[in-house]
């Protein structure tokens, strides 16, 4: 399958048809369902007191497989699907990466009762991220580092979007819809109508909307992909999965989660390198390994910003007082989720108290800034709208001025 990696940069999103091969619709249907069963069987083992019987699977307005902690040998065809080529290799051609990988598996489903509308949202908060219009000009400038899909296996229109606003801030009008009826079609919003098997793979930094989620039969998968070795360093770095699931896949698609990995370990190396380099206050290290992270000459500095996020959870994991905290805190104490956060503690583990504090501070010039945009432009940090009101990265105060501030 074929794509035209200009059409994702024009619309923000490409419909495409039969992404599913049609001789493979019937048997990703039974073993998806075979899946949904596993996991209800270990939603209700979770659930907590005060939940109704089934736990998620009755309480959520979508409950959500994360279809690789479920899988088995009888039903690898799921994870092989997110390996095919009009999967992997249609977001590689988008990406124009010379290697991609996926970051993301997971199941929609519908509730057991009607939920009705989500809200219309954007998948990024760019006040732990990067500020909005950054990420939207390397996103512009570089190509995407990271593509997500809906791939229904039933007739599905639940999704709506507003094409093209992944590459612009909200318009007062559209601000004014999400804090007032952020429940409602959206002006410029349209349904993306996808008959089974078919795919819409977008940007998730653009306005979209879950706009029924009735009791409907809605199995939809969901995968995100990653860039290596693009132009642009990726706004989704990391991995929702880990090695220990692929034991139950055949061995070709085995070896290929293990070069998955591979390649993110080798990301680490590099980082770990440029914070070395930024604590050592190496200038020519850190564009150097600026340059390996972010190969795309425009739009470096949302990369830095990107590194200033990382080097803060580092920071945070390494305090002693967090390292006592169980698990669940300790997920929280960065924000992180239970599903990536094995990579993120594992990358800490590279360096030592010491070093994560001097080298947190190296980034103290530009975490100031970028406070000072937030508390200018974000009047209320608990709103999900408000944040998006992070737009502008800070002024005058490019690469090189960061290397002056060490």
């Amino acid at each position: 399958m074929k794509v035209d990696p200009q059409q994702l940069i024009d619309d923000g999103y490409i419909v495409l048809r039969q992404v599913v091969p049609p001789d493979q619709l019937e048997g990703l249907r039974t073993n998806f369902e075979t899946l949904v069963e596993k996991q209800k069987i270990v939603w209700e083992r979770e659930r907590k007191p005060d939940e109704k019987p089934g736990g998620v699977w009755t309480t959520s307005a979508q409950p959500r497989v994360f279809f690789d902690e479920v899988v088995d040998a009888a039903t690898a065809n799921t994870v092989e699907f997110c390996l095919h080529e009009n999967t992997l290799g249609v977001s590689q051609q988008l990406m124009r990466a010379p290697e991609a990988a996926i970051t993301l598996m997971a199941l929609m489903c519908n509730p057991v009762q009607d939920h009705g509308p989500a809200s219309w949202h954007r998948d990024i908060d760019p006040t732990v991220q990067a500020p909005l219009k950054g990420m939207q000009r390397d996103y512009i400038k570089n190509g995407p580092g990271y593509v997500q899909w809906n791939i229904p296996l039933y007739d599905d229109s639940v999704f709506w979007l507003v094409p093209r606003s992944y590459c612009r801030p909200n318009t007062p009008e559209e601000h004014e819809h999400l804090l007032t009826r952020a429940q409602e079609p959206m002006p410029g919003g349209i349904p993306i109508e996808l008959s089974a098997g078919d795919g819409v793979v977008y940007s998730h930094m653009g306005l979209h909307w879950g706009s029924n989620y009735s009791t409907k039969l809605r199995r939809t998968v969901h995968l995100g992909y990653r860039a290596f070795g693009g132009d642009s360093y990726p706004i989704v770095d990391h991995f929702y999965w880990n090695l220990g699931f692929t034991q139950h896949l055949p061995a070709e698609a085995r070896a290929r989660f293990e070069h998955f990995f591979q390649l993110h370990q080798q990301q680490s190396d590099i980082i770990e390198v440029t914070f070395h380099a930024i604590r050592d206050r190496d200038a020519e290290g850190f564009r150097d390994g600026l340059a390996k992270l972010h190969p795309g000459e425009e739009e470096r500095m949302v990369a830095v910003v990107f590194l200033s996020k990382l080097a803060n959870k580092v920071h945070t994991l390494k305090d002693p007082e967090v390292s006592k905290l169980s698990i669940e805190e300790r997920i929280g104490a960065i924000s992180a989720h239970r599903l990536n956060f094995h990579l993120y503690e594992n990358f800490a583990h590279r360096f030592s108290t010491e070093a994560a504090e001097s080298i947190w501070q190296r980034f103290s010039t530009l975490y100031e800034k970028i406070e000072a945009e937030i508390t200018q432009s974000v009047p209320d940090r608990t709103s999900r709208v408000m944040r998006y009101q992070l737009t502008d990265m800070p002024a005058n105060f490019g690469v090189e001025d960061f290397i002056q501030s060490w």
